[in-house]
């Protein structure tokens, strides 16, 4: 092989490395966009939402499953709470308003002794929620593996519960989770208009 063909071949060799490096950087860079698109934190990948099988305020039976195909948002709350329920209810409240249609919204109890459904239409009331808030009620039994599934502690008369807001995807995966304090309307009305284009 001739001193010339060497040259080819190492500037052809050179040239494609090059091109499999600018390959994966652009690959690179277009996950972290993706993931940047998002407003609230990116959950880590294949955490599936728990499945359950609940009542609402309404008596009426809802299971994981029948929600699947939307991006579901998905709460804590209990129907007595003066503090941060009435915050969180309000965000999402404002967020669906935002996007300007109905979308499905949980709110798991996290106080099932005590959370009815009189005590929830109050509560919904007080709080001038339009949004279609299906609260999932049900015995202490029912609704541990849902907090198990969420990371999310119940409330005690020693401990306040866990204030937080997650985003499920048409897949039945968490993807975004959102802290109280870094919460806003628009925030979740903006990573559920992507959540819903997936």
């Amino acid at each position: 092989m001739t001193s010339r063909h060497l040259i080819a071949l190492s500037t052809l060799a050179v040239a494609a490395l090059a091109a499999v490096l600018i390959a994966a950087l652009v690959l690179r860079n277009s996950e972290n966009s993706s993931a940047a698109e998002f407003d609230g934190a990116l959950m880590p990948a294949g955490v599936r939402a728990p499945g359950f099988s609940l009542r609402d305020q309404s008596g009426r039976s809802m299971s994981m499953a029948q929600f699947r195909g939307r991006p579901v948002i998905a709460t804590f709350l209990y129907s007595h709470c003066k503090d941060t329920c009435p915050v969180q209810a309000r965000l999402i409240n404002s967020a669906v308003q935002d996007l300007g249609h109905q979308v499905p919204v949980i709110a798991f109890s996290v106080d099932p002794a005590h959370d009815t459904a009189a005590s929830v239409d109050k509560f919904m009331r007080e709080q001038q929620i339009t949004a279609n808030i299906r609260w999932g009620l049900g015995t202490e039994k029912q609704l541990a593996p849902v907090w198990k599934g969420y990371a999310v502690t119940p409330e005690r008369e020693d401990i306040e519960h866990m204030a937080r807001i997650v985003l499920i995807d048409k897949q039945g995966f968490q993807k975004i989770g959102y802290p109280l304090e870094q919460t806003t309307p628009d925030r979740i009305a903006h990573d559920m208009r992507l959540l819903e284009k997936q």
